[in-house]
């Protein structure tokens, strides 16, 4: 189930203290982290050793009596972030909800800037920091809190939700609300925050990052951490977890990687292990296709994946499937997750074009929507941000036209096979300047009565469930 109320950050955000943890595992990454800067090779080093016996030796003498410099003017900073300034507007049908508080049209508004940087201690390591503030209003977030007041069961078990940022589950808080009232919010937070090592054999990084794992488009099961929803048109930056990453690259056997995500149990404010999520994946390749098995402990579940990808002549190709083994379900013991996609690029009439297919099956759906709203499996997931759909077999289609090298028009469908219903999100993108972008577009939704898209009733309520249509201006500025 694709809920897409309002936009992110836009709800009520928890104030939090500094939180502190003491894991042995991050300890010993730390300790080992903090030897890998010092026992480096300094860059002066490296080439005297590198130099082949042709060079002259005057020179080689002269660089090895040059005084190397202290390791803290080595030091080499990056700074780059953007500004963005979106407006949107939508519109509830009637007999939904939002309809028992006001029938609308919403208008809303966001301001989000980003900055990053990157701090090089040497050629090894290298600190990553995005700082973040978020300014959103309207209409939407004002009726959120009256419906938040008048059916706070409907809030609590996951039907409305708009994926608040909050730092509740994370090991470190984070975030900070600045001002906070009935139809507005304003926060700041750091988005990422962690060290790099990458030494020959690999990486480690350890903080505050993002990872993405899988080869879906729309739809992606691989990606357990903090996965885009399948309507983001925005996806420059995932919501950063605090984790602890390791990869192997480049061995005879493949690249392996792994995770350890580490996250407090809201109830109890304590780290445990049964709210976070350990996973390994490897990738390896046969012939010209290339192969990735995945397993994780997640949550409290254990999940075991096989992905692959390869080429059909001109066309590239691409499916992932993860087996859930469930622990909060009496009626079954697992469930099925595949995607399987298709893309390709062609020119026609002097327009460069690009068209992806791609197949979902989410086995814990269930087509009957008002009974799935019901399921704690179904509803922890969508609250969790995991899954967004309620039914079972989805078929999404994109399409992406160049008019003009800097202006490009986008239409994604997503279609529920059972019903049918769906979701059309037409929009285009015009890059004003070199650093100046210009997008527009909307999202409808199609089907008829008790479809997942085209409305159904809330179970013990006379309410309709069905999403509001929308439009949206963005303009973005990178510097």
């Amino acid at each position: 189930m694709d809920i897409v109320t309002p936009d992110p950050g836009r709800y009520s955000l928890k104030q939090g203290s500094s939180k502190n943890i003491t894991n042995r595992c991050g300890i010993v990454v730390i300790i080992l982290l903090i030897i890998g800067i010092f026992i480096s090779p300094p860059s002066n080093v490296s080439w005297a050793a590198s130099n082949s016996s042709n060079e002259p030796l005057s020179k080689t003498s002269e660089t090895l009596l040059t005084p190397a410099k202290p390791w803290y003017e080595k030091i080499e900073t990056e700074w780059n972030g953007r500004l963005r300034l979106l407006g949107s507007v939508s519109w509830h049908d009637e007999d939904t909800i939002f309809d028992s508080v006001e029938s609308g049209p919403y208008y809303d508004g966001n301001a989000d800037f980003r900055l990053m940087n990157n701090t090089y201690l040497n050629q090894h390591t290298y600190f990553t920091i995005h700082y973040e503030a978020n300014y959103s209003g309207g209409d939407t977030l004002r009726v959120f809190n009256e419906l938040a007041t008048q059916f706070p069961e409907l809030l609590e078990n996951g039907l409305i939700i708009g994926s608040p940022v909050s730092d509740d589950r994370r090991v470190f808080d984070l975030t900070h609300i600045i001002h906070e009232d009935s139809n507005s919010v304003l926060y700041h937070r750091l988005d990422r925050l962690s060290l790099t090592w990458k030494p020959r054999w690999g990486v480690v990084r350890i903080g505050r990052q993002a990872v993405t794992w899988g080869n879906g488009f729309l739809f992606n099961p691989f990606d357990l951490f903090n996965p885009f929803a399948p309507t983001d048109i925005i996806r420059d930056y995932k919501t950063g977890d605090d984790m602890l990453n390791v990869q192997l690259l480049e061995n005879q056997i493949g690249d392996l990687q792994f995770l350890y995500v580490a996250r407090r149990n809201p109830e109890n404010n304590e780290v445990e292990f049964c709210q976070s999520s350990l996973a390994g994946k490897w990738r390896f390749a046969w012939g010209t296709t290339e192969f990735d098995v995945m397993a994780a402990e997640h949550f409290e579940d254990e999940i075991i994946g096989l992905g692959s990808s390869g080429y059909l002549r001109d066309a590239a190709w691409r499916l992932d499937a993860t087996w859930t083994f469930l622990q909060d379900d009496d009626e079954r013991d697992g469930f099925l997750s595949l995607a399987a996609n298709m893309d390709y690029a062609w020119v026609w009439w002097r327009r460069n074009i690009y068209g992806f297919v791609e197949f979902y099956f989410n086995g814990l759906g269930n087509e009957d929507y008002s009974e799935a709203i019901t399921n704690p499996a179904i509803i922890t997931r969508i609250n969790r941000g995991e899954i967004y759909t309620l039914g079972r077999k989805y078929l999404a289609t994109g399409i992406q036209i160049e008019l003009h090298p800097l202006f490009r028009v986008f239409l994604n469908s997503i279609n529920n096979l059972a019903d049918p219903s769906g979701i059309l999100q037409p929009y285009a993108e015009w890059d004003l300047t070199q650093n100046l972008q210009l997008a527009f577009g909307g999202t409808a939704y199609y089907g008829g009565s008790k479809t997942e898209y085209g409305g159904f009733t809330i179970s013990g309520t006379d309410f309709i469930f069905q999403r509001p249509y929308a439009a949206f201006l963005w303009l973005t500025y990178y510097f």
